[in-house]
């Protein structure tokens, strides 16, 4: 019999995830089925435990339920735990549920493997302050840039983060937050954009000063066409504009390593995904 996965949200319909985990599985020969799971927005547990008592191995978690998730846990991973957000369940043998978060695994993998990008001593802005920025902070810190500004529209919200992450101080020189207006006038090597504007084709206010040099804009959107983040970064010639593509399959791969226990390749996903 094989294997039961999901991706669990709602919506869910639109995903990409059970293309990229069923190519991994075709790659690495695992005998496992990937199927999108929708979940009542106020019945997530429930639908959990069910998929799980039908012989469900494991889930990945999408909106809105990353926070729900991390409740659910029973076990969690250093990164789950430090980012308050679970987006891989994992069911063990002896029924305990383990939650890990491998988005931040997966953005640094996509600059660093994927596109060359140092992160030890640069300059990193990055916006917003919700669950996705919190799921990054920490392997990116690992990474010993050299300073690290979260803008928020909420400019509480970005002061919580940097006090919630301030055991990080010792690894980086410095870790700032604030509002936008707060933003400090100077350039970065490296702004990521972890707010939803661009799923409403609008941008944070960013200063100008802020992209003089800039060697990489990245936004955690994706979308066929290049979001309006994106463009933003060609437009104000950033050396590097991506967008959140590989950020996505990276933090899949790292969800398949630990159901099956094998890494697969994710540089055949990308192209088929973006041909």
């Amino acid at each position: 019999m094989k294997d039961h996965y999901a991706v669990i949200g709602n919506p869910i319909e639109h995903s990409k995830s059970p293309l990229i985990q069923s190519y991994f599985a075709n790659e690495t020969q695992q005998f496992m089925d990937y199927t999108t799971l929708l979940s009542p927005l106020d019945g997530f547990e429930q639908t959990v435990r069910q998929f799980f008592q039908q012989h469900g191995k494991g889930l990945n978690v999408t909106v809105p339920f990353k926070l729900e998730a991390w409740n659910l846990c029973d076990e969690l991973s250093d990164y789950a735990q430090q980012a308050g957000a679970v987006n891989t369940l994992f069911y063990q043998d002896d029924g305990r549920i383990y939650g890990a978060n491998t988005d931040g695994l997966g953005i640094v993998r996509d600059l660093m493997v994927n596109n060359g990008v140092t992160l030890q001593g640069k300059r990193i802005l990055i916006l917003g302050a919700g669950g996705a920025v919190r799921g990054i902070l920490q392997p990116i810190m690992q990474q010993q840039p050299e300073q690290v500004f979260i803008a928020n529209r909420t400019a509480a919200k970005a002061e919580k983060l940097v006090e919630h992450f301030a055991s990080f101080q010792s690894v980086i020189s410095t870790l700032n937050g604030g509002g936008y207006e707060e933003i400090p006038l100077q350039s970065f090597d490296l702004i990521i954009n972890g707010t939803a504007a661009s799923l409403n084709g609008m941008l944070p206010p960013i200063p100008v000063e802020c992209c003089q040099n800039m060697q990489c804009c990245y936004d955690m959107m994706y979308s066929d066409k290049p979001t309006p983040f994106v463009q933003w970064g060609r437009d104000n010639h950033a050396v590097l504009a991506l967008d959140g593509l590989g950020m996505l399959i990276e933090q899949a791969a790292e969800s398949f390593q630990l159901w099956r226990g094998i890494r697969p390749n994710t540089a055949p996903v990308f192209h088929l995904l973006r041909p």
